[in-house]
């Protein structure tokens, strides 16, 4: 597929709590550097932070509040016509703590893009900063994904590396990883709303890395 630099494709970014990456989205998309026309911020619970921050920024905004819906099914097809009827081609999830079933997921095969806090398929699931101090790993980083039916399982569209430094604690070590997501998570999404990613097997080529990992210096 070649690319289409001209084409502002139409997204929306899900999220749960304060969206420090939608802002990064946001930004790039404002700033000529994501082709994405962001058609809206959604979040699952109201009182999300983030969603007063995309106003702030001139983004619609909604609430799909999952405690309405009997089961994670009947949310995800009310999640998935909401987002159709606004148009939307792909789907960034930006700290969205919801797993999508394939309820959801079939109806965007393939669009739905994820950022994790660690090098996939190390740490999958929750709190992977501190499962990777705790596991004593020495490189950590962060890995923007293509959503599938597992949980952080989809195939891997770029990484960034981190190092683990001796005095880290959780909350040092995911305030350096969130750095790297700012930077890494509209690269990626660029690559595949400008058709440079595919798709081969388990393997996305065409894109390009944020970088060389850190040397035994760096943050």
């Amino acid at each position: 597929m070649s690319e289409r630099p001209t084409e502002r494709v139409p997204i929306a970014i899900l999220i749960s709590g304060r969206g420090s990456n939608m802002v990064s989205l946001v930004t790039a998309a404002q700033e000529g550097r994501l082709s994405a026309d962001v058609r809206v911020v959604l979040s699952n619970r109201p009182d999300a932070p983030g969603l007063a921050r995309a106003s702030d920024l001139g983004i619609p905004t909604a609430v799909l509040d999952h405690r309405a819906f009997a089961t994670r099914e009947a949310f995800d097809a009310a999640l998935a016509d909401e987002l159709e009827r606004r148009g939307v081609r792909f789907v960034a999830l930006a700290g969205f703590l919801r797993v999508l079933t394939p309820v959801f997921l079939r109806r965007f095969a393939g669009r739905v893009l994820n950022i994790h806090p660690a090098l996939l398929p190390s740490f999958p699931g929750v709190h992977a900063q501190r499962q990777a101090l705790e596991y004593g790993a020495r490189v950590t980083g962060c890995t923007v994904h293509f959503v599938d039916e597992g949980v952080d399982t989809g195939p891997i569209v770029a990484q960034a590396a981190v190092r683990v430094r001796d005095d880290d604690t959780e909350e040092t070590l995911a305030a350096r990883i969130l750095e790297q997501e700012h930077r890494l998570y509209p690269l990626a999404l660029q690559a595949v709303l400008t058709g440079r990613a595919r798709v081969v097997g388990r393997r996305v080529v065409g894109v390009e890395g944020p970088g060389d990992p850190p040397g035994p210096d760096a943050g």
